[in-house]
């Protein structure tokens, strides 16, 4: 017969047997909760709606129902995969349809697509009127890496970028909505909306009606060797009452205009935008090709390309160096245009070689341009 020693040894092992937390579960009392789940699989709106335990995402082939949207709000620092397409049917839901929300996520979209059938909605008129239209279609917030994948067809602007917390790199993705351009029914159709900081967009390619880049706000933001094309080029702004960029380095872009190909660099400030601002642009060794109106705009007459320029949003520390910037525009385009009401600084331009066109109008209030050829 065991002792009462051996009874008590027993019970103390037993205890502690109690105390340890089986794999990834943990006992509160009688009650045991699931933890971090390794891996959740996302496979219909359904199966996305909670994800915040989840440190790792795998996200399958599905189609997202009219009046659906999703969000993919997963564990800080989980891994999310496509291993499939997503489609979205035509719905009257607002905008974002998809939104990426998790910290420091590593997003790899494997190269698939995410599908917004904007065949279905497009009619000229973009956001301005006509059929309604979700936008953004995509919306990053949380921080971390995005890469590749393929956003098609969006309804009209297509990636907004409202990253915080954190660093955000978006590399290797493709904006494709050269669909769009058949009977120019595809408009307002931007690549990605930024107004976020410490943004680095590397190695994205953009076909789309509209502006490639637009940096409503933010700093430290680095756009480098990427491609655009039949769009309006990489564009600060347009800068509203409020906003403010600094410190933007635009480097190793390729540019190509098409019938969308108005412009292919631009500042553009609000006409009437006060406590705002726009300093410390850096433009190096980009490559600009048939632009039909403006190769490079820096303008305070927005909506206006060049009209009566506003002085509530000052402009300063511009510069083309680190190697040349080669803009090519067409036979009834201006190389360069600067439109200011209140700028300031002196402004390098030596790595400017604009080409073509009727050529340039400098108004630039207090700064001073210097080199180049335009």
């Amino acid at each position: 017969m065991p002792s009462l020693t051996t009874f008590l040894e027993l019970a103390a092992l037993a205890a502690v047997a109690v105390a340890i937390p089986t794999d990834n579960s943990t006992i509160l009392g009688s009650r045991t909760e699931t933890a971090k789940r390794a891996t959740c699989t996302v496979n219909s709106v359904a199966s996305a709606a909670n994800l915040s335990a989840c440190t790792a995402v795998i996200i399958t082939a599905f189609t997202v129902p009219a009046g659906n949207t999703i969000t993919i709000a997963a564990a800080s620092g989980a891994t999310v995969t496509m291993t499939g397409d997503i489609t979205f049917a035509k719905t009257t839901s607002a905008g974002p349809l998809l939104t990426f929300n998790t910290p420091n996520i590593l997003f790899n979209g494997g190269d698939h697509k995410i599908n917004g059938n904007g065949q279905l909605y497009w009619d000229g008129q973009g956001t301005n009127g006509g059929v309604a239209k979700p936008h953004p279609f995509v919306k990053f917030k949380g921080f971390g890496t995005f890469e590749d994948v393929t956003v098609l067809n969006s309804p009209a602007q297509a990636i907004s970028v409202g990253t915080t917390g954190g660093a955000a790199i978006i590399q290797g993705i493709t904006v494709d909505n050269s669909a769009g351009d058949a009977g120019a029914l595809g408009h307002n159709t931007d690549g990605f909306d930024i107004s976020a900081s410490s943004v680095t967009v590397s190695k994205c390619t953009v076909k789309n009606q509209d502006d490639c880049v637009a940096i409503n706000s933010g700093s430290t933001i680095v756009i480098e060797d990427s491609t655009c094309s039949g769009g309006h080029g990489i564009s600060i702004g347009s800068i509203a009452t409020g906003k403010t960029v600094s410190g933007v380095t635009i480097a190793r872009n390729t540019v190509i205009g098409g019938a969308s190909g108005l412009y292919g660099l631009r500042i553009k400030v609000d006409a009437d935008a006060t406590d705002a601002s726009v300093s410390n642009v850096k433009y190096e060794a980009n490559t600009i090709s048939g632009i039909t109106e403006y190769g490079v705009l820096i303008t305070q007459s927005y909506p206006d390309n060049d009209g009566t320029p506003g002085t509530g949003a000052p402009i300063s520390a511009v510069s083309f160096t680190g190697g040349t910037t080669n803009v090519a525009v067409g036979s009834s385009a201006h190389t360069l245009v600067v439109d200011c009401g209140a700028c300031s600084g002196t402004w390098d331009f030596s790595g400017l070689h604009a080409t073509g066109g009727v050529g340039h109008i400098i108004a630039s209030n207090k700064a001073v341009i210097s080199g180049g050829t335009y």
